[in-house]
């Protein structure tokens, strides 16, 4: 199997529409990992003025889909736990998907959701399946 590039890999995700519309993008991959990245602005925003939740969920789930599917497509979610550890007090969100465990029909991933200046955001736990 031929290696992609990352710009491969982001054009070959550009039409995942909810996540690169509020704007996650992808900055790095590897073996079963991704890293991808989202500029925060007020779209991202709760009434109180935080992060929402929505928001660093959706970055996990995009990483999560980068990771498990850019070498070899075709890995669907099949349960997802977040754990919301701290606010975000950067102006960027980050998260890394790190696969667990690979086995015939599913797979676990951990994602760490962190802001631009450490802070931990989330930790999120992914069960996939391989249609």
């Amino acid at each position: 199997m031929e290696e992609k590039t990352l710009a491969q890999v982001q054009e070959m995700f550009e039409n995942d529409r909810f996540a690169t519309l509020n704007g996650a993008r992808i900055t790095e991959i590897g073996d079963h990992y991704a890293r991808c990245e989202m500029e925060l602005d007020d779209r991202h925003k709760n009434a109180l003025g935080a992060v929402m939740g929505g928001a660093s969920f959706t970055l996990a789930d995009f990483t999560f889909a980068v990771a498990s599917n850019w070498q070899k497509p075709g890995t669907v979610s099949l349960s997802t736990n977040i754990t919301y550890l701290g606010g975000a007090k950067g102006s960027r969100l980050i998260a890394e998907a790190h696969m667990v465990k690979d086995g015939r029909t599913t797979c676990y991933y951990r994602v760490d959701v962190t802001d631009d200046l450490g802070t931990q955001v989330a930790a999120v736990t992914v069960t996939g399946y391989h249609k």
